[in-house]
């Protein structure tokens, strides 16, 4: 992640709304740079653009019925590119769809509530922090 350059964020929900309550509430960081989809196959045809984080509903085919659902993109995307960090959110308040997203190596579960916000924003920062701490290992593990 270059310091310089805005954070990529994806923002994959199907629900219009909600992806524009995301934007507003993160946009309050001008480092941020968010693209929004509408679909787990539009966001994975734009993989190549090296998002930092990926905020990925759970559930995806309000628009398209046949459109892939977020643990089907989790996979997809942690098969091209597993450094990506991707944070799950989902209206579903079940202990397995966590786990489920969790074994796909989602970063963090969130469930779409009153705290949600809040705990994104959280989990953004904790990214942030653990990139910058891999960076600073690296540096010092080559320059010893």
């Amino acid at each position: 992640m270059n310091t310089n350059k805005k954070i990529s964020i994806f923002l994959v929900d199907d629900d219009e709304m909600y992806l524009k309550l995301l934007a507003i509430e993160l946009g309050e960081k001008p480092e941020y740079h968010f693209t929004p989809f509408a679909t787990g196959e539009r966001c994975l045809e734009n993989l190549d653009k090296k998002p930092d984080i990926i905020v990925l509903d759970y559930y995806l085919n309000g628009i398209e019925k046949n459109a892939l659902n977020g643990l089907e993109t989790l996979s997809r995307i942690k098969l091209t590119n597993p450094e990506i960090p991707v944070i799950m959110l989902s209206s579903q308040d079940k202990i397995e769809v966590a786990v489920n997203c969790m074994k796909l190596q989602a970063f963090e579960y969130i469930v779409k509530s009153e705290t949600a916000f809040a705990r994104l924003h959280n989990a953004i920062i904790t990214i942030l922090h653990y990139k910058k701490m891999e960076k600073t290992l690296s540096w010092y593990m080559e320059n010893l």
